[in-house]
C-alpha cells in the first residue's frame, strides 16, 4: 500500500491493486484539540471512532450516499493480509475529490458559537434571539460553514461568504444534506437519552456523485451531551473530547505546539466517554465490534451489517 496522507487522527493508504484506486483509512488513537495533536494517545479511540462512523453511515445511507466500500475489511478486500494494528480501526473507501468546506450543524449553543453569540448575538452570521445561554437549544438547527486556513485554525464563515467561494448551488445543497443527516443522527441519539449538540461533516465527489466522507457523528467530530443532566446555563455532562479542551484551557496553554502533557486521568476519562456514547447510541458493545473485526480480518466471514 502507498501512503497518501496523514491527518491529525487518520492515516490514508492507496490500495494500488484495485482500479479505480481504493483508499484504506486507518483511525489512530491520536487525539487533537484546537488543531494541535497531543503527544499522548487514547487507548482504543481509533477503533471506537471507526465503529461509530460505520454505524452512522449505515443509518444515513438513504439520506446521502457515502464513500464506504468495506467497514470491516477482509483480506480479499485489501488484496493482502491485514496488519494487526489496523484491525477494527480501518475502512476501505472510494477515493473522492474533497470539497474544502467543513459543514458544521449546530443545534445547541456551545464552543466558539457560544462565544460569538455572547459577543455579537450571532452564530456564523446567523442573528439569534436574545437571552440564550450556554447549552441552550437553538430555535432550529443551523448550517455553519467553516474553511481551513493554510496557517492557523479553521475559520468560521457565513453562508453568504461560503456561497461566494464555492457557489450558491453547491453550498445550498451541502446545507440541506447536512441538516438532513444531523436530523437523522440527532433522532438516534435522543432515543438513547443523548443530545447531539453539534457536529461536522465533510463531503467529496466521485465522478459527479456527491458523497458523505471522512467520519460521521463521532465523539471527535461532534458534541454529545447527557439529556437528563442538560440545563441551559450550566456546563453539560459530555460524551466527547470536551474534557480535553477544558483541561487544556485550564493550563493557560496558548494553543500552539507543543501542547502540555496530559495526565492519565484525562486520557482515561476520554476513553470511557467515547466507549460509553458508542454503546449507548448503537445498543451494541465495543467488545463485540472488536470480535467482529478480528473475525473479518481472519476469515472474511463477518461483513458489516450481519
Amino acid at each position: 500500500m502507498r501512503h497518501v496522507y496523514s491527518g491529525k487522527v487518520r492515516d490514508v493508504y492507496e490500495l494500488d491493486s484495485f482500479a479505480p484506486p481504493r483508499l484504506l483509512m486507518v483511525a489512530s488513537d491520536r487525539v487533537s484539540a484546537f488543531d494541535v495533536v497531543m503527544a499522548e494517545k487514547v487507548p482504543g479511540k481509533g477503533q471506537i471512532l471507526t465503529a461509530m462512523s460505520c454505524w452512522f453511515m449505515d443509518l444515513t445511507s438513504d439520506v446521502v450516499p457515502n464513500h464506504l466500500i468495506e467497514c470491516l475489511p477482509t483480506p480479499a478486500g485489501v488484496g493482502e493480509a491485514i496488519d494487526p494494528d489496523f484491525v477494527g480501526r480501518s475502512v476501505v473507501t472510494k477515493r473522492a475529490r474533497m470539497v474544502e468546506l467543513e459543514c458544521i450543524v449546530r443545534g445547541h449553543l456551545a464552543g466558539s458559537a457560544f462565544k460569538e453569540y455572547v459577543e455579537r448575538g450571532t452564530v456564523h452570521g446567523h442573528r439569534l434571539p436574545g437571552g440564550l445561554r450556554l447549552a441552550s437549544p437553538l430555535p432550529e438547527p443551523i448550517f455553519c460553514p467553516s474553511i481551513k486556513n493554510a496557517v492557523g485554525h479553521d475559520e468560521n464563515i457565513s453562508i453568504e461568504r461560503a456561497r461566494e467561494i464555492f457557489g450558491a448551488d453547491l453550498v445550498d445543497r451541502l446545507a440541506k444534506t447536512s441538516l438532513a443527516v444531523f436530523a437523522r443522527g440527532s433522532g438516534a441519539a435522543a432515543k438513547a437519552g443523548i443530545v447531539l449538540a453539534d457536529t461536522k461533516f465533510e463531503f467529496g465527489y466521485v465522478d459527479d456523485e456527491l458523497l458523505l466522507c471522512d467520519e460521521v457523528l463521532t465523539p471527535d467530530s461532534s458534541r454529545f451531551w447527557d439529556a437528563d443532566a442538560l440545563e441551559p446555563g450550566r456546563e453539560p455532562v459530555q460524551f466527547d473530547k470536551q474534557p480535553l479542551r477544558d483541561y487544556l484551557e485550564s493550563t493557560g496553554w496558548e494553543k500552539t505546539p507543543p501542547p502540555p502533557a496530559l495526565p492519565g486521568e484525562v486520557l482515561d476519562t476520554l476513553a470511557e466517554r467515547y466507549r460509553s456514547v458508542y454503546e449507548r447510541i448503537t445498543g451494541t458493545s465495543f467488545q463485540g465490534w472488536l470480535e467482529r473485526a478480528w473475525a473479518a480480518a481472519s476469515t472474511g466471514a463477518t461483513p458489516f451489517g450481519d
